[in-house]
């Protein structure tokens, strides 16, 4: 017999009745019930329960053991009575009765316990990540990840990807976040940067011949923690395609990405539907107008609506005033709101102003009784008439978000957000994708008063030199997109611009020249003059993609080894000072704010 087992804790079942087994694992939960003694050994397939009674020549030593101490079973398998059949277990139909242990580990007293769902402080969890692993709802999530970037790398590879490895080490670039510096030794003063997405190379292997790149690709950006972001680093599925409109790319990932969510909507039994193909195309600003945002959740059936016109010369003078000075008014349905009281839109407006806004207007309505200080003054009839051309019934109320338009958008698209987690309208069982195209090349800025990038600067612009040539900046689309699935961006992309002049052109309208393009991407612009194919991609996160399939709230949950929300590695103690010898050896003095005690205390004892 092998020395440390015969089968896993998730192997054995009525079938091996009688047979002498070996089982390895750790001492997940014991139960003493008077001279019996019940243990749950589990390893990494599952769990197994362990008997000791008064017979068992290893009671003492099992009753003795701390949990989670590790630690070798040789037994006899018994099934159970069917009264004590455990239909949770994989191996729930048979008990191992030990008559022999070999204690491999003993365990000290846990800092958090394994057993159990209680939740417990992020320090404590992360500091012992180890002992978190251990437990079964994030040990679950991180398979369902392996599984994932499996089942991705089959379907991309089936799509007719091939997987190739771009540079770690790479040099610095205006990416829009900041990068991870890493000091060379052998060039002083000189420094490498930690790519924040493998874009440049991605686009260079199209240059260089290869026809369809993907990888599961590290990307490392120096930016605040967030629900649905790791701060430091993350994964994503990268992938560049030559010779592709928009749309060949949009059929070429679609398909795998529909099939992912498909082959694990049922995770853990959820049963849940994913988007027919193909994914819903919405343009940017129908978007914007009717989401109030560019990553809209279509699991919410509310749709915001610009009702700018019907307030001009209204009887309500506040909204009447910012229609007159050019700004909008947007409506968002209440649906079956005549049950909910005066405070539930006192409560929504308190919210909005609560978020920084000025406040959140409100008509109520029951059986077509129109109530509320916007009704009033508005009018009954034409309060009735903005209902009919929304589609509203008698029993459906409405909210108002008011102002500049960018403003009123996002409120409009908060407001929506909430009403319908408070009316519980979201469908929970669906995973809803939809593509936002049609994105502006350019935006306004109002801060430096000029024109500039609105999203992507290496996309090609609609019409191309054309466009950029005889169009207003503001009016220009580019080959633009992003991937969403219920309101979390999986990613973004872009038919590429392979085309020096217009490059060229493009950064020219936002205020660059020839040579801080020639500076700035001097190896993607030099490569694109010795012939460059038309080609396209974008990059779904990896880790959002799970996120959402474990239905978990948090991207924390389904990464091996995250990091706190200051970016700290609290298990490994990074970051850390450096030594004094390191420091030399990379031409590097550090200065840091501080007592300087401290900060020289912290330097020797890293140095030992």
């Amino acid at each position: 017999m092998h020395a440390y087992r015969s089968h896993t804790c998730a192997q054995l079942t009525a079938e091996n009745d009688g047979d002498t087994v070996r089982l390895s694992g750790w001492v997940h939960r014991k139960r003493d019930h008077g001279g019996v003694l019940f243990v749950d050994l589990r390893d990494h397939y599952g769990i197994t329960q362990i008997v000791a009674d008064t017979d068992s020549p290893v009671l003492s030593l099992l009753d003795g053991l701390r949990v989670e101490s590790v630690v070798t079973i040789d037994g006899n398998v018994k099934r159970r009575s069917e009264a004590t059949v455990n239909p949770n277990l994989a191996t729930g139909e048979i008990e191992v009765y030990a008559r022999a242990a070999t204690v491999q580990s003993h365990a000290a007293e846990l800092p958090m316990p394994v057993f159990g769902d209680a939740e417990y402080p992020e320090e404590i969890r992360l500091r012992n990540r180890f002992l978190d692993l251990r437990r079964e709802k994030l040990h679950a999530n991180i398979m369902l990840r392996s599984s994932v970037i499996a089942s991705i790398r089959r379907r991309m590879v089936d799509q007719g990807f091939t997987e190739f490895q771009t540079p770690i080490l790479t040099a610095s670039s205006p990416e829009g976040a900041r990068d991870y510096l890493v000091p060379s030794r052998v060039h002083p003063g000189k420094f490498y940067a930690l790519p924040q997405a493998p874009q440049m190379f991605k686009q260079l292997l199209m240059v260089a011949g290869f026809d369809r790149y993907f990888q599961i690709a590290p990307c490392f950006r120096d930016e605040d923690a967030r629900a649905d972001r790791s701060p430091g680093e993350f994964y994503q599925l990268d992938f560049e395609m030559s010779y592709v409109t928009q749309e060949d790319v949009f059929q070429a990932i679609e398909p795998v990405l529909h099939g992912v969510f498909e082959e694990f909507a049922n995770w853990q039994g959820k049963g849940r539907t994913v988007s027919a193909l193909p994914f819903k195309r919405i343009p940017y600003r129908e978007s914007m107008l009717n989401y109030g945002n560019d990553k809209p959740d279509l699991r919410n059936p509310l749709i915001i609506s610009d009702v700018s016109d019907q307030f001009v010369g209204s009887g309500f003078g506040r909204f009447a005033s910012i229609v007159e000075a050019g700004d909008v008014v947007r409506a968002i349905p209440a649906p079956g709101t005549h049950k909910k009281s005066r405070k539930f839109f006192d409560d929504m407006n308190a919210w909005a102003q609560g978020e920084g806004f000025a406040g959140l207007g409100y008509a109520t309505r029951k059986n077509g009784e129109w109530g509320g200080p916007i009704a009033k003054n508005h009018g009954e009839d034409k309060m009735s008439a903005m209902a009919d051309a929304l589609g509203l019934g008698p029993n459906d109320g409405l909210f108002f978000a008011a102002g500049k338009e960018a403003q009123a958008a996002k409120l409009a698209g908060l407001a929506r957000t909430r009403v319908a987690d408070q009316l519980g309208l979201i469908d929970q069982n669906r995973f809803e994708f939809c593509w936002i195209v049609d994105f502006p090349m350019f935006e306004y800025d109002e801060d430096n008063k000029k024109v500039d990038f609105s999203h992507n600067p290496f996309s090609m612009p609609q019409g191309e030199m054309d466009a950029l040539e005889n169009k207003d900046p503001l009016d220009i689309l580019a080959y633009q997109y992003d991937i969403v699935c219920n309101g979390v961006e999986l990613s973004s992309g872009a038919i590429r611009n392979h085309k020096p002049e217009i490059m060229y052109k493009a950064f020219e309208i936002a205020g660059y020249t020839q040579a801080d393009v020639d500076t700035n991407f001097a190896g993607m612009i030099n490569a694109f003059k010795y012939g460059a194919p038309p080609h396209g991609g974008s990059a779904p996160g990896i880790d959002r993609i799970v996120m959402l399939l474990a239905d978990e709230p948090n991207i924390r949950e389904v990464i091996v080894f995250p990091m706190t929300q200051k970016a700290e590695d609290l298990m490994m103690g990074a970051p850390n000072f450096a030594t004094p010898k390191q420091l030399r050896e990379l031409n590097i003095r550090v200065t840091v704010d501080g007592p300087k005690a401290d900060v020289d205390a912290a330097v020797s004892k890293r140095a030992g």
